[in-house]
């Protein structure tokens, strides 16, 4: 696997403070109660760390790159120090380029637009919409879902194999895209194993570790992927920041993902009234704009909390908390969980289930009114994953006063829990206990249909 899951001896460790850890929210069933996020696949809250180092910049925000005061110079080095901060996170290779974009979405996209002519993409059909749909304009290969990582890996090499022959007999560039750890079911995927294969036969690969990197360390030498994406917000950094880290030749060779100031080193009218443009040719060519420096600064920051929390103590606290989780909820028969490559397959924090004869958004709606817990329901961004572990095709959801399938019949839909290095132990313990009560004495209150939402009625 691309990480290793041995068990390890540490301590387990405190979870590290996040904002919100000492919110209340209502009950319909009167009274309040902490709430218990466990949605951290979506969007991680703010580690605290993250937040008092954001305050205390904040007086001194200024321009980056684009003036001669203080500020704008100080603001400059805090911006291109937390690039730097961030390469070392992922151990990137030195001639390796890091951008700082919107998200994962936004990363995947513009190497999708770096692409070179002819290029021939292979994606799993597993893959969260953010790594699967930006390859529309390229050739695209879909490979269907696996079932274990080694099928996985022989999956990619026949297709692979197959490739056709250029006129000159050789492949055009080729690109794998795959996910580190599945926003789905939180398994880990064979990425070193991935890599190798697309290697030995000419093709690059690029990781999206929107769900890995907040679990687990990532190396970029060591899984050998071409390029890495993620997104801040899952990484207790929720400023709207993301990074594509990786070689620097297709993103030099191909147009500036935006056009306009800071990706031009030099723009000159030409006598016939156009204009001439010499783009840079560092990260900076696919940053035109002006940058989000407290975005990239909250990742930094939040690379140098876990670094500096220790992964090896963080990974042994996460696995505890997913043995509570899944050992509560293998005691309710109702219950499945969905898994591609079995039960016992290593996992970050995050389990997607159904319940027999429950619909999904009546269950996540009752957790959330009744004991005050956020989870997700519905497909994920990741409909053709869901739907094969479903086995079930696209529908329409029920209403969510009535079971959306019968006892024994498919879901539509999933529910979702996710948590990681800010979890304590009381919300995965309320968790399982408020799945238990649901399916044994059923809601307390009536829900309906709200714009397409399972909410309380009044």
């Amino acid at each position: 696997m691309s990480v290793s899951t041995a068990a390890s001896a540490p301590t387990i460790c405190a979870p590290l403070p996040v904002l919100g850890r000492d919110v209340t929210v209502p009950l319909v069933t009167g009274g309040e109660v902490t709430y218990a996020a466990l949605d951290y696949a979506a969007s991680a809250p703010a580690l605290q760390r993250v937040w008092d180092d954001v305050a205390a910049y904040a007086p001194y925000y200024g321009s980056v790159h684009r003036g001669a005061g203080y500020l704008s110079q100080l603001s400059t080095d805090l911006f291109e120090n937390a690039r730097r901060t961030v390469a070392e996170f992922l151990d990137c290779r030195a001639d390796d380029q890091l951008i700082f974009t919107r998200s994962t979405t936004d990363s995947l996209n513009l190497l999708a637009a770096a692409l070179p002519a002819g290029c021939q993409v292979f994606v799993f059909e597993t893959e969260h919409h953010a790594s699967l749909l930006p390859w529309q304009d390229a050739e695209v290969t879909y490979l269907d879902a696996p079932r274990t990582p080694r099928q996985a890996v022989e999956t990619l090499e026949r297709a692979l194999a197959a490739r056709t022959a250029s006129a000159d007999g050789g492949h055009a560039p080729a690109l794998v895209c795959v996910t580190g750890a599945s926003n789905v079911t939180g398994e880990l995927w064979p990425v070193r194993e991935l890599a190798a294969a697309a290697h030995a036969h000419g093709a690059r690969i690029v990781l999206d570790a929107a769900q890995l990197a907040p679990h687990h360390p990532v190396s970029v030498q060591d899984l050998d992927v071409d390029w890495i994406a993620f997104s801040g917000h899952k990484l207790y950094a929720p400023f709207g920041s993301g990074v594509l880290a990786g070689r620097a030749d297709w993103l030099i060779a191909a147009d500036p993902y935006l056009a306009g100031g800071g990706a031009s080193r030099k723009v000159s009218r030409r006598a016939d009234g156009g204009v001439d443009v010499e783009w840079h040719e560092s990260a900076a060519r696919h940053e035109a704009g002006s940058p989000n420096v407290i975005g990239a600064y909250s990742i930094a920051s939040a690379c140098k909390a876990l670094t500096e929390a220790g992964f090896d103590t963080l990974v042994a606290r996460e696995r505890y908390l997913i043995e509570k989780v899944r050992e509560g909820l293998a005691g309710v028969p109702e219950v499945r969980i969905l898994s591609l490559f079995g039960d016992d397959a290593p996992r970050v924090g995050v389990l997607s289930f159904v319940v027999d004869g429950w619909n999904s958004s009546h269950f996540a709606a009752a957790l959330s009114a009744e004991y005050g817990i956020g989870v997700r329901d519905g497909l994920f961004c990741a409909h053709p994953l869901v739907r094969t572990l479903l086995g079930s095709d696209p529908g329409t959801q029920g209403e969510c006063g009535a079971p959306e399938a019968a006892p024994g019949e498919k879901s539509l839909n999933a529910i979702r829990v996710s948590f990681g290095a800010g979890t304590p132990d009381e919300h995965v313990e309320r968790f399982v206990t408020a799945v238990r009560e649901l399916v044994t004495d059923g809601a307390q209150w009536n829900y309906r249909t709200v714009d397409g939402r399972c909410v309380p009625a009044v």
